[in-house]
């Protein structure tokens, strides 16, 4: 029989000690580390998350298991195959999230996760309530038309997000350098997480860094350059449903307001993007800091 538990049902407890055990930490060492509106914020997109997904469960997996129908191989459940499972489903994760800060029709349901001004566990918890509007479920349809099971995907999707749970913390620093140059760690993830324009669209790993290594969107957390959180225009709220449909309300003025041509523009290019560039994107921000601090005189 093929195995139908969720493993992050399991992980929810753990969860739960961990950020209570950093919250002792940070009660010493980084007193500004938690702000308790904006946790109560995280855990209630968190719990939110738990319930879309559990409402859109049912069709998300009818179309995986209509796709199922028309495999390319028979891939069963060998040992192999979930480890290739889980290695596979890492790489679509990262196009996945890649998409999801690129395409704003994406990130309108990603940003929630990056919405808050603090970097602790809680954050992790921090998920969005319209992932399957957004459509990411389809980066995983090839695993499918392989020959992976749906379960299996489900199980090896599950474990990805337990592994990417314990990193959204600033109590861990560097790790080992062969640690860091194959997986995602603390440091890695603190980068993505920045607003610093050096930091910007970042470090998209799940599991593996090496991914960002491959594809050219790699960027190592800097000394001289501390993270700073959040997003590049502070929500400045602690309202729930705003953090949860912003992004989405910012679109649909922004396509009512656009001239015809430029409508879909505002849906499809990129964050930042405007039809009269009034407007800037992350490439435009990086770009101008980098042109910047080329020009000042070395120390």
């Amino acid at each position: 029989m093929p195995p139908t538990f969720s493993p992050v049902d399991y992980a929810v407890p753990g969860f739960i000690l961990l950020v209570l055990i950093e919250m002792l930490w940070a009660r010493r060492r980084a007193p500004d580390a938690y702000e308790p509106r904006d946790t109560l914020v995280s855990l209630a997109m968190g719990l939110g998350s738990t319930v879309a997904g559990v409402l859109s469960a049912g069709a998300v997996g009818a179309l995986y298991f209509k796709v199922f129908e028309f495999r390319l191989f028979e891939i069963g459940w060998v040992w192999w195959a979930w480890a290739a499972c889980f290695v596979l489903d890492d790489l679509a994760y990262y196009w996945i999230h890649r998409f999801g800060h690129r395409v704003r029709w994406m990130w309108a349901s990603h940003v929630n996760h990056h919405s808050s001004q603090h970097y602790n566990l809680s954050t992790a918890l921090r998920q969005t309530w319209t992932g399957t509007i957004a459509l990411g479920f389809l980066f995983r349809l090839p695993l499918v038309a392989l020959g992976f099971h749906p379960a299996m995907i489900a199980v090896c999707v599950g474990f990805n997000l337990i592994y990417q749970f314990w990193f959204h913390t600033e109590a861990i620093d560097k790790l080992p350098r062969w640690f860091e140059a194959v997986f995602n760690t603390p440091s890695h993830h603190r980068v993505h997480h920045a607003t610093n324009p050096i930091y910007l669209d970042r470090n998209y790993a799940g599991v593996f860094i090496v991914w960002d290594r491959l594809f050219g969107t790699f960027q190592p957390e800097l000394r001289e350059e501390p993270p700073h959180y959040g997003i590049i225009k502070q929500l400045g709220s602690f309202n729930l449903l705003w953090v949860a449909f912003h992004e989405w309300i910012g679109i649909a003025r922004d396509v009512w307001t656009a001239p015809w041509g430029s409508k879909l523009g505002y849906v499809w290019k990129p964050p930042g993007w405007s039809h009269d560039n009034s407007r800037d994107t992350s490439d435009a921000l990086r770009e101008r800091w980098l042109a910047d601090h080329a020009r000042q005189p070395a120390e």
